[in-house]
């Protein structure tokens, strides 16, 4: 029996498969959370010289692979039997082999999240190719939700891929017709920039950046244009709660920016789980 023909006749398999590989995924999106803002800073700085007519000032390589990862605390470099998703934190007790320095339960946390996000993916398409579209939509919005919460940043180098992969994961029909998914990109875009410019004129203040557009435009390409008033509900209903929650028990004034960005992460993860049969239930019928 191949790997495949057991991932698809045995379902504790294909769970134990998606969810090991979710940890060592969970362990890469540490990486792009922590790094991606501070390339996109490098770059804007390199930019602003080059426009300056400036050369930029020459920085030692850093990306996703290099250098290797150290410890913020002491720099030393982390081993591979140090780097295990989950059992290495767990094992040195959450702080550094070297210097003892706390290691925040974060990187775990996202370890675990991408776990059972994949979990959770499996349970709903089972061995399929929506599975591996679903993990990759998955773990894209895991990744934007702890950027913008760090940074208030959502990077045009997942947004947009992540947009492209909605377009041709339904150009096989994966999750919805093309045609809807087109117009689910169209429309979540409009409908974000129609109540930016709604709220900037009427405030004389911006209430949201350009990256949510292209968020709720990425989701649209996803589930399509019949499930976009559904996770715009979720998410405006998850974002005022706990929004309102979390600005009650940091004690921060009404003033204080909270991105939505994650919001729409999660209303694009229940969107994708149970939109169509949201949309049944609401008006009976799934419309084309």
């Amino acid at each position: 029996m191949t790997l495949f023909e057991a991932l698809h006749a045995h379902s504790w398999f294909l769970y134990l498969t998606v969810v090991l590989f979710g940890l060592c995924v969970g362990s890469f999106l540490n990486v792009v959370i922590y790094r991606l803002p501070k390339m996109m800073e490098a770059q804007w700085h390199a930019e602003c010289a080059a426009l300056a007519g400036k050369e930029p000032e020459p920085a030692a390589v850093f990306n996703l692979v290099h250098p290797r990862s150290r410890c913020p605390s002491c720099g030393t470099q982390i081993t591979a039997l140090q780097n295990i998703p989950v059992v290495s934190w767990l094992y040195l007790g959450g702080k550094c082999a070297n210097c003892k320095a706390p290691i925040s339960f974060r990187y775990p946390a996202i370890e675990i999240a991408a776990a059972l996000l994949a979990a959770l993916m499996a349970w709903r398409f089972g061995y399929s190719g929506a599975l591996l579209g679903s993990l990759v939509f998955a773990w894209a919005l895991l990744a934007l939700t702890f950027i913008d919460l760090d940074t208030q940043l959502l990077p045009d180098d997942i947004t947009l891929p992540l947009l492209w992969a909605g377009l041709i994961a339904n150009t096989f029909g994966t999750f919805t017709d093309l045609r809807s998914a087109v117009l689910g990109a169209v429309g979540g875009y409009l409908l974000l920039w129609l109540v930016y410019w709604g709220f900037k004129l009427i405030a004389k203040k911006e209430g949201m950046g350009y990256g949510d557009f292209k968020l709720l435009a990425a989701l649209g390409a996803w589930l399509g244009w019949q499930v976009l008033p559904f996770v715009v509900l979720v998410s405006a209903g998850l974002g005022a709660v706990l929004g309102g929650v979390a600005l009650w028990l940091s004690k921060r004034g009404m003033e204080t920016r909270i991105p939505f960005g994650p919001y729409l992460a999660l209303g694009g993860i229940v969107g994708l789980l149970a939109g169509r049969q949201a949309v049944i239930w609401w008006i009976g019928y799934f419309p084309r």
